[in-house]
């Protein structure tokens, strides 16, 4: 039995009823013919011009970093740093951030690390699996992870900062998602 939907043809002729292109293509009206050029049968030139465009602006919005660049996610990108300030080896390729731009509750757990402690949550310290493999990759024990507070939330939140015993930190907002290079 035939498919009841719409036939949606790319350029090239060929049937993308089921693809994104398709499904972006669909999207844009068909425009009536005014030109007795001949084309291909089903293709409107502005149609597919429109639908290019939209693929081009995927592509692209895809490519540019954001805040949610760094390892794991194809984009590197540097926000907050000085400028001309030299980044660690261990954080090239990845969003970084000034520690002073960090919010005042990871500064505060910054020192705290800094001062050994004490630790006002019972799981601060304890190893970082790294099993997203956001972070470079190191053996077990490498990384150690400490909650920075999050105001209003009544469990530990989504924040951190992480710890390698090179020296590193890393700070993520978003439960291990993203990091971002912490510069000092």
């Amino acid at each position: 039995m035939p498919d009841a939907r719409r036939r949606v043809v790319a350029p090239s002729g060929r049937d993308v009823r089921g693809s994104i292109i398709g499904m972006l293509l669909r999207l844009v009206p068909p425009v009536p013919r005014r030109s007795s050029v001949p084309r291909a049968p089903g293709c409107s030139l502005p149609r597919a011009f429109a639908g290019l465009l939209v693929v081009l602006a995927v592509l692209l919005t895809g490519c540019s970093p954001g805040p949610g660049s760094g390892p794991g996610t194809g984009a590197t990108a540097s926000t907050g740093s000085r400028p001309g300030a030299a980044t660690p080896a261990w954080a090239e390729g990845m969003a970084t951030v000034q520690a002073s731009r960090l919010p005042a509750e990871a500064r505060q757990t910054l020192a705290l690390i800094d001062k050994g402690g004490p630790f006002p949550y019972a799981r601060d310290g304890i190893v970082f699996g790294n099993f997203e493999g956001h972070l470079p990759r190191h053996g077990r024990g490498y990384y150690h992870e400490y909650t920075v507070r999050t105001p209003g939330s009544r469990d530990r939140g989504a924040r951190r900062i992480i710890t390698g015993q090179g020296g590193e930190i890393y700070y993520t907002d978003d439960h291990y998602t993203s990091f971002r290079a912490v510069l000092r």
